[in-house]
């Protein structure tokens, strides 16, 4: 099972983190989630355990913001798995650090990372945007500059490149998720909160179940040979 997308959202003063996955052939689903006061390496590792137990063996890419205790509960339970850093995350990250005069210009000129053929055409282009940025906003440029993983999307095939590059492709979820909690005031207990959030799941998964996602069939050979 090659790839799985990671989303934290918070409501009710808890946090909800996701795990959804897409197979080689382009099928996605969600995996699994937590109800947690918060987000931490032991609740990462709770859940990557449970996957593993599962069944869940081989993953090939993560895709994810920058969350907290993420990587360490990665590497012990998929040290094989590469990591991309979400690019729309860090592209909205970029524009709050940024004069609103400016924003537009720098947020295209970041994007121009998405339309890169190869690696060193990525680096390039982060390289350039890093010194025509730098002596204006030297905070937020030495934050991109220490961020790692920005461009593993680059080393898989390019028509699945714009689904792997951020974790849009679960956003049809979260805003599915947005819909249906913003109708409740309030859920008396977790137990509550949990049979909502299970429906909800079930629901997403039965609609996607069997569709392929845009890009993988044409190279679905290929990745299943990177594995």
């Amino acid at each position: 099972i090659p790839y799985f997308y990671t989303i934290q959202k918070s409501f009710m003063h808890l946090h909800k983190i996701f795990y959804a996955l897409i197979k080689a052939d382009g099928h996605k689903e969600i995996l699994d989630y937590c109800i947690a006061p918060t987000e931490n390496s032991e609740v990462w590792s709770e859940l990557l355990t449970g996957l593993v137990s599962r069944g869940i063996k081989h993953v090939q890419l993560v895709i994810a913001d920058g969350l907290v205790g993420l990587d360490s509960a990665l590497n012990h339970n998929y040290p094989q798995a590469k990591f991309q850093r979400c690019l729309i995350h860090m592209s909205r990250n970029i524009m709050q650090k940024v004069r609103v005069n400016d924003r537009a210009e720098v947020v295209n000129e970041f994007k121009e990372l998405h339309r890169a053929k190869t690696r060193d055409e990525a680096q390039l282009i982060l390289n350039r945007f890093i010194d025509h940025w730098e002596s204006k906003y030297p905070r937020m440029v030495r934050n991109l500059a220490s961020t790692s993983n920005l461009l593993t999307f680059l080393e898989f095939p390019p028509s699945i490149r714009r689904t792997i590059y951020s974790t849009n492709i679960i956003e049809s979820f979260n805003k599915k998720l947005k819909r249906k909690t913003k109708v409740k005031e309030q859920f008396p207990n977790e137990s509550a909160l949990d049979r909502f959030l299970a429906t909800i799941i079930l629901e997403y998964n039965e609609k996607y179940f069997g569709r392929a996602h845009n890009g993988f069939k044409q190279c679905q050979d290929t990745l299943e040979s990177m594995f």
